[in-house]
């Protein structure tokens, strides 16, 4: 399931950022939310113009439930990277962690963050994050599929006593990766791995200058280039202490918080009472 990208048309880019707020979310999710939302909408009508019995209402609250189900599941779920941090939306759970806060970003089965949970110590927790899907098993095919191609070419530009290695083209004409693009991603992966790869790579940069950041707003001593003036201790502190109040203002230094969403939590409730209240009648 492949995540798309949005971005904010009114962001503002800031420390870190790369042009505004970002919004990683699956696209066939987001189809199917709609094609849920309409079933329901035009069934619901059906119901309440033909259906004047018992079962009518039982199959209205199940429609609802199951809509309910689908905004859960289907709609809430992203990744939302702004100048602050980082915010996850997982069906039930919100999580949000300021970008000096996230220690790793990698791929299992889902995006997977690594967040620190205080500003003290260095204990971090694993989010896994439902919006940004990985196949390690269509990873690991794409991978032997290319390993075969490599195989082939090596073995034809043996038959035809050609040198081994790859062509001036980097191989692109048997079939094998170019050897000299220096892409970050496997350019043979599906499609929705690569697209996954891409993101987890994006966060990690975004993650990776955050920390540098405070690395050098909590260092004491000024770096002396051939022109730098002489900065006494006074003016070195005031200048360690004013970074971090920024970095401090722009939440960069907040560690993991992790909510209960209140509206996912109604939509499955309210719905389900409904259902229960409905078939007990």
């Amino acid at each position: 399931m492949p995540a798309g990208r949005e971005k904010g048309a009114d962001a503002k880019g800031g420390k870190g950022g790369k042009g505004g707020p970002q919004t990683f979310r699956s696209p066939t999710a987001l189809i199917i939310w709609w094609v849920c939302l309409l079933f329901a909408a035009a069934n619901l009508i059906d119901l309440a113009v033909q259906g004047r019995d018992h079962l009518s209402l039982v199959a209205a609250a199940i429609l609802v439930l199951a809509t309910g189900i689908a905004y859960v599941t289907a709609q809430r779920p992203r990744i939302i990277a702004d100048d602050a941090g980082l915010t996850i939306r997982n069906p039930l759970r919100d999580h949000h962690v300021g970008w000096a806060g996230v220690t790793e970003v990698d791929l299992a089965d889902l995006l997977r963050v690594h967040a620190r949970t205080s500003q003290t110590d260095q204990q971090t927790k694993v989010i896994s994050a439902w919006a940004v899907h990985y196949s390690r098993r269509r990873q690991l095919v794409a991978e032997k599929g290319m390993r075969r191609a490599s195989t082939r070419a090596s073995a034809r530009r043996s038959s035809l006593g050609l040198p081994y290695g790859l062509s001036d083209d980097g191989g692109r004409g048997y079939g094998l990766p170019n050897a000299n693009a220096n892409a970050p991603v496997n350019p043979l992966a599906p499609p929705d791995e690569a697209e996954a790869e891409k993101i987890a790579r994006q966060l990690s940069e975004r993650a990776t200058a955050a920390r540098a950041e405070e690395v050098w707003a909590e260092g004491t001593v000024p770096i002396a280039g051939p022109q730098a003036a002489p900065q006494t201790a006074p003016q070195a502190t005031a200048e360690t202490a004013k970074a971090d109040v920024d970095l401090t203002s722009t939440g960069w230094l907040e560690p993991l918080k992790s909510t209960w969403s209140q509206s996912a939590i109604a939509a499955l409730i309210i719905p389900a009472l409904i259902l229960l209240i409905v078939a007990l009648l």
